[in-house]
């Protein structure tokens, strides 16, 4: 197996697509040609964790934190970055980093808090937008149907649940939806002519590259005529943060006391206490301020997150506890989720959840 296929499985988990516009994901160190002789799954890429990999005869580190984040014009190991990325190149030590793919994926870093908490129901917090896709094209009748097949079968309408969605012919040339399917997802429209008809089908945007291989390769013009425009719907599978509900309601500080066990965290710092239960459960692993205001939105009794600035505290307005766990420990099992992901699609060779600690926080 070669380094690329195992992206093609993380990406099949985490579109790196989805990554925020700050962040710096994807094979960041090697040869994606390269043959794999071992994976060590990290929570971050320091030398501890390469000397870590070239033990366990790991070729290929895959990251939730990029090690390279910023531009780097020198490589001269005056810093750690420029240190561990060295010591990976001089050993043929190929780096990915996921991070805010994982970050926004339905069953990723966000998913796995709730797991550590029995949280039900759990929705995406702040789902994001501007990733849903539609592609308008015009096709002969006579083989519209086979070409819609074709970008379905390239992910066309994969946006929520459309196993209902079919279309068929009255017999005047004009294709009708049946009843059930749903108009907007996978339409074929009225004839532009009497000889083509026009294809409308929506798609997430990391599906984009399949969808127009499928369009190419299975349209009978030379030249193929189609638009693609930018939908605003927001995607419910795709975002920042997730809430659910605890089986039972607990009380504030017990919730406290509860949260500082799970996550194994040497502090909590949280914000006044209201004097009510705990039962809704809003979460953002890593620095999370940013979604206050959408966890009060949604009607969040708790939010937990980290690297809460002192004035944000204030954010609360007693609306809600606002629950700080530390950045390294809100993202702890993320390691724990990948290696469980990859072992059930490659069993192969050795697939090593790294041992080593890289919470650069202590506490006393």
């Amino acid at each position: 197996m070669q380094i690329k296929e195992v992206i093609q499985h993380l990406e099949a988990l985490a579109p790196t697509t989805y990554a925020e516009g700050f962040d710096n994901v994807g094979l960041l160190v090697g040869d994606p040609d390269t043959k794999v002789t071992g994976i060590l799954v990290t929570l971050d890429t320091l030398e501890i964790v390469v000397e870590e990999a070239i033990e366990n005869n790991c070729n290929l580190i895959v990251s939730f934190h990029p090690i390279v984040f910023k531009g780097i014009k020198k490589f001269n190991g005056n810093n750690y970055v420029e240190r561990v990325v060295m010591k990976a190149i001089k050993n043929d030590i190929a780096i990915f980093a996921i991070h805010t793919a994982l970050d926004n994926a339905l069953n990723g870093v966000n998913d796995m808090i709730c797991e550590q908490l029995g949280l039900t129901d759990r929705k995406i917090l702040i789902p994001q937008n501007g990733n849903i896709k539609k592609l308008t094209t015009f096709a002969p009748i006579a083989e519209a149907e086979t070409l819609r097949s074709k970008l379905f079968d390239a992910g066309a309408g994969t946006i929520g649940n459309y196993d209902n969605c079919s279309f068929s012919t009255d017999g005047t040339g004009t294709f009708r939806a049946q009843e059930h399917a749903n108009p907007t997802i996978g339409k074929i429209g009225k004839i532009h002519h009497e000889k083509e008809t026009q294809i409308q089908i929506t798609y997430p945007k990391h599906k984009e590259k399949n969808i127009l291989k499928a369009l190419f390769e299975n349209h009978s013009y030379e030249e193929v005529a189609y638009e693609i425009i930018t939908l605003e719907n927001q995607n419910q599978n795709i975002g920042m943060g997730m809430i659910g509900e605890l089986p039972e309601p607990m009380n504030e500080l017990d919730f406290l006391k509860h949260i500082k066990n799970v996550f194994k965290t040497g502090c909590v710092r949280y914000s006044e206490l209201l004097d009510k239960p705990i039962r809704r459960v809003a979460v953002l692993g890593g620095s999370g301020s940013f979604a206050i205001k959408n966890a009060i939105q949604a009607g969040a009794d708790v939010f937990i997150t980290a690297d809460l600035k002192y004035h944000q505290f204030y954010e609360a307005e007693k609306q809600l506890l606002l629950a700080d766990i530390g950045h390294y420990e809100s993202e702890q099992y993320t390691k724990n989720l990948i290696v469980t992901y990859l072992r059930k699609k490659i069993s192969n060779f050795a697939i090593i959840l790294s041992d080593k600690n890289t919470n650069p926080i202590q506490y006393l």
